[in-house]
């Protein structure tokens, strides 16, 4: 399996508390619908709950604050483990610089520790940009969820075969 590489100047790291107000922000940039920092708060802990820090002293506005973020759990089901990517988000100045797809990955390898078996996630249909991603990492359409925006937007449920998981070359 091939990981790709984090940019130098980016940490991937456990999400601390001190972290949740830039969640929060990038969360309310990037969605329609943003979770509250009540819905952060409970995930803090978990080994999927994992954030980008951009380190470095070149005077950027984002210099070592959280510039995206995953979140991401293993629940047992009937003798299975089920993992979840729940949400994830770049921030809009540093994105297409291959931190959203560093995120996931690494929040696969938590799942993977968690015995995961499968890992589930849900997208926007209309979203192209995260759909590629997440085909691109290794998920496959498993069905549409019709309405399941409030907008009235269908989701997709992507999955993904953990163990079985060989990412393709980056």
């Amino acid at each position: 399996m091939a990981i790709p590489t984090t940019p130098a100047d980016v940490t991937i790291r456990d999400a601390e508390a001190a972290d949740l107000q830039s969640v929060v922000r990038i969360e309310r940039e990037a969605f329609d619908q943003p979770w509250p920092y009540t819905a952060f708060e409970h995930f803090l802990g978990d080994p999927g709950f994992l954030v980008a820090t951009r380190g470095g002293d070149d005077g950027a506005a984002w210099t070592d604050a959280v510039v995206g973020y995953v979140v991401a759990d293993a629940t047992p089901d009937f003798g299975r483990t089920i993992g979840h990517v729940k949400d994830l988000a770049v921030a809009e100045p540093a994105r297409e610089r291959g931190i959203g797809r560093s995120l996931l990955v690494r929040s696969l390898l938590a799942l993977a520790i968690e015995g995961a078996d499968v890992v589930k996630l849900e997208v926007r249909e209309g979203n192209d940009p995260a759909r590629a991603l997440y085909r691109d990492v290794g998920f496959e359409v498993a069905r549409r969820n019709p309405h399941y925006y409030r907008d009235g937007e269908d989701a997709l449920v992507m999955v993904l075969d953990l163990p079985a998981w060989r990412e393709p070359d980056a």
